[in-house]
């Protein structure tokens, strides 16, 4: 009976973890640990499985935008680029890093938020590239940044609105409503009372708004549904009003949050239900909208990745049994150090399967006591040398990884 987390790219053969075919301690081998591993196709399978979910959107049109703060590992967006996706950028940086690979700027979606001058300045210099704007306060200065540069400079504004109400796994990562789980205020976004206001000053200075754009959080699972069906629901009924008084939008970005799954008993979120209430909920309404965009980062990424490390030796203290590893969360895979929610499926690629598993915790080489990839985990015991993988960790990963205790990031291993 194969395991839940198995597919094309990840199987057990053996009683050893195979990596699109070929044995992961051999990749550890040659490689060195610790080690990204990244399978390009498995990338490429998460797009069509994407493309399949959102399927009853027929005949609506939708363009997918990657959320590239997700992973901006180059042969990763070479992949994302063959699929056609387009690009969400929340920096300069990542607008740059999505040019040099090849995405056209008319597919770039730039959503940061607290920007500065400069941030602005930058934005108006591409021309083609979609600005999404989260404050009202920002228009007087984008005004007078296009006179200084060009007083004709076309520009494709949109803002980014906050429902209200916002969902994700962890409360750092909800980006929608008044405050966190935690009472942490959302930054993001332009207060619901306050969007016409940013519509109508726009106008004013002469601007043209385009579109209208929504971030709720990230993490969905099935339980999520109900509260992202009313947050569909707000976005475009409001859409509805704007367009009442101001004519057609050109599209609606509904951002992105869906989940891959982490765990056995996670609950997937239902895409083809989530694709079928927004199109209802377009038709009822009306909307002349031309374009739908969608922004999903994990769920493209984050199965196509995985860490690799190597077991130095086993520790027993206070009750407690350590599997001591050749990596830091921190420099490596910070969302378990994070988030205590993001509990990563560890596997022993040298010894998948026994009949006396041992519970574990799988401890880094950081000073810091939150420096665990996994707690609590039941795995045959490894022995020294043995490899341990980390599983779904294409994103958020690298992208996050720092330098910490002047421990070096992982090298990274592309499967094509």
């Amino acid at each position: 009976m194969p395991e839940w987390w198995e597919n094309e790219f990840l199987q057990v053969k053996n009683n050893k973890l195979y990596l699109e075919g070929i044995p992961a301690e051999e990749i550890a081998r040659q490689e060195g640990t610790p080690l990204y591993v990244y399978s390009l196709p498995q990338i490429k399978r998460k797009y069509q499985e994407l493309v399949e979910a959102l399927s009853p959107l027929k005949p609506l049109t939708y363009h997918i935008h990657y959320a590239l703060k997700a992973n901006a590992n180059q042969p990763l967006l070479e992949t994302l680029l063959s699929c056609g996706v387009g690009i969400d950028a929340v920096s300069p940086g990542e607008v740059k890093k999505a040019l040099e690979v090849g995405f056209p700027a008319e597919k770039i979606f730039f959503t940061g938020t607290s920007l500065s001058s400069e941030d602005l300045r930058f934005a108006l210099s591409i021309p083609g590239l979609y600005l999404i704007l989260d404050a009202v306060e920002l228009l007087p200065q984008l005004k007078a940044l296009t006179r200084e540069i060009s007083s004709d400079l076309p520009l494709k504004l949109g803002f980014r609105w906050n429902p209200g109400i916002g969902q994700g796994f962890n409360a750092k990562v909800i980006t929608a409503g008044a405050s966190s789980t935690e009472g942490i205020p959302i930054k993001f976004g332009i207060d619901p009372h306050r969007l016409e206001e940013a519509w109508k000053q726009a106008i004013s200075l002469g601007f043209q708004p385009s579109g209208l754009h929504q971030h709720l959080g990230s993490g969905w699972t099935g339980s999520d549904f109900p509260v992202i069906s009313q947050a569909v629901e707000r976005l475009v009924r409001t859409a509805q009003r704007l367009e009442e008084k101001w004519g057609p939008l050109e599209f609606l970005d509904f951002g992105g949050g869906f989940a891959p799954r982490y765990q056995a008993d996670q609950s997937l979120f239902p895409l083809r239900d989530y694709a079928l209430t927004i199109k209802n909920k377009i038709q009822q309404s009306g909307l002349k909208s031309k374009l739908l965009i969608f922004e999903p980062g994990k769920f493209l990424v984050a199965e196509a990745g995985l860490l690799l490390v190597k077991v130095e030796y086993i520790k027993s203290s206070f009750g407690h049994l350590f599997a001591c590893v050749n990596a830091g969360t921190f420099n490596s895979l910070p969302r378990p150090a994070i988030y205590p929610e993001a509990r990563h499926k560890v596997v022993n690629a040298s010894c998948v399967h026994s009949s006396q598993p041992v519970t574990l915790t799988i401890a880094g080489n950081l000073c810091e006591t939150g420096d665990v990839f996994a707690w609590g985990v039941k795995l045959p015991l490894p022995q020294p040398g043995d490899i341990l993988a980390i599983l779904h960790a294409g994103a958020y990963g690298e992208s996050m990884a720092s330098t910490f205790n002047l421990r070096s990031r992982p090298r990274a291993f592309y499967l094509t």
